[in-house]
């Protein structure tokens, strides 16, 4: 029996998750914030619905990973370091030199961190809770999970832009795409739901929370994904604008004064369901006030890109097998599932009122007569992590 911490770690924030391995049972999970700031929140979660939290400085990330292997030994969920056999680490971009989970040297550390032009607000982060972890626990397995990763199997036809080539060549200019674990994740478990190997399966998943990206999985590989270059490309999202026309950007920097900083700050943070509805980024204050038609246009838009995008991969694909959502909103929110599926009954999809109520667990939602099967999957990437661990600690 071996225990590893799957890592997810931000710029100011550690989350994670506490595994017994092989068995795959969660012992204990939490999340540092605000590290580097005044109050930092320390929060364990263990037990029986048992919860540790205090609030203190907590100057780094040195200081947040030692605090917390110190904590889970006063709370006797770990009896010493040497219990932790394993730490996974999410990391946002591999960029083309990753198209699998690697154990981390120096060689993969500096790659990680010469990544951050492709990443800057993700692999920098990423690049700091490994380096504190293995400062205390320097001779344990450490492994590097890529969010790009699963996306490396998809053809030129679907990663290249009608760019000029020697942008790829020379800048590697490329779609990567993105939330790569969990696609992974749901694809898995949406075969072995259909009973069929996933070699023989053509599924789309739909990973909406916050960020949103849809995937098309043609026999368990990543053919094509609706997120780009960075994860500002794709379907509407919190505060993405997702797709848009290029030249609208410098009409709007010219029109409102902005520099290129500006404006991708405006894609980033100040668009989506956010700057459609001029009201909020969350799903729940927007349907809390659908009455109100710009928050009702902001719903249909977020819905009807989403299943343009499910649309054209059904064509990639040839046909598909199942729908697949998941994540925040795709795991919670039944009103917006039914509102995409049910403007596609084209498809022959067909959404059953009371399975799609249901939350929590994996559920079948369409009905045993549509011919294309409806899942409503939760992700768990941290437990794609553990296993990728377990697989290159063997």
């Amino acid at each position: 029996m071996s225990k590893t911490i799957a890592i997810n770690a931000g710029s100011s924030s550690l989350k994670w998750q506490l595994y017994v391995m092989p068995e795959e049972t969660v012992v204990a999970k939490g999340i540092v914030e605000r590290i580097g700031l005044n109050d930092s929140i320390f929060t364990i979660k263990y037990g029986e619905d048992q919860k540790y939290e205090t609030i203190v400085d907590i100057a780094d990330h040195d200081v947040a990973v030692k605090m917390l292997l110190d904590q889970l030994i006063d709370l006797k969920i770990l009896a010493s370091y040497d219990e932790i056999t394993g730490v996974g680490h999410r990391v946002v971009h591999g960029g083309e030199f990753y198209d699998r989970s690697v154990i981390i040297d120096d060689e993969v550390l500096k790659n990680i961190e010469d990544l951050a032009e492709f990443a800057p607000l993700h692999n920098p982060a990423n690049a700091m809770g490994i380096k504190a972890f293995k400062h205390l626990l320097p001779e344990i397995i450490s492994v590097a999970v890529f969010d790009t990763a699963f996306h490396a199997t998809m053809p030129e036809v679907s990663y290249l832009y009608s760019l000029p080539r020697e942008y790829y060549e020379d800048f590697k200019v490329r779609k990567y795409g993105f939330h790569g674990t969990s696609h992974q994740f749901v694809a898995q478990r949406a075969a072995e739901m259909l009973g069929k190997p996933i070699e023989e399966t053509k599924i789309i998943t739909c990973h909406l929370g916050n960020g949103a990206s849809i995937t098309a999985v043609d026999g368990g590989i990543s053919v094509d994904t609706s997120m780009g270059f960075t994860p500002l490309a794709g379907v509407t999202m919190g505060t993405r604008a997702g797709d848009i026309d290029a030249s609208t950007l410098p009409f709007l920097m010219e029109k409102l004064d902005l520099n290129i900083n500006e404006m991708v700050d405006t894609l980033n943070k100040k668009s989506g369901l956010l700057g459609l509805s001029g009201i909020s980024s969350d799903m729940r204050d927007l349907e809390a006030n659908s009455d109100k038609p710009e928050v009702r246009v902001t719903l249909d838009i977020f819905a009807d890109r989403i299943r343009k995008y499910i649309g054209s991969y059904v064509t990639v694909l040839n046909g598909v097998d199942a729908i697949v959502f998941t994540a925040g909103i795709g795991e919670n929110d039944a009103a917006i599932r039914e509102q995409i599926i049910n403007g596609m009954s084209w498809f022959g999809c067909e959404i059953d009122p009371e399975q799609n109520a249901k939350r929590g667990e994996d559920t079948v939602i369409s009905t045993p007569e549509s011919k294309i099967k409806v899942f409503m999957i939760p992700t768990d990437e941290e437990l794609v992590i553990a296993r990728d661990v377990e697989a290159l600690r063997s």
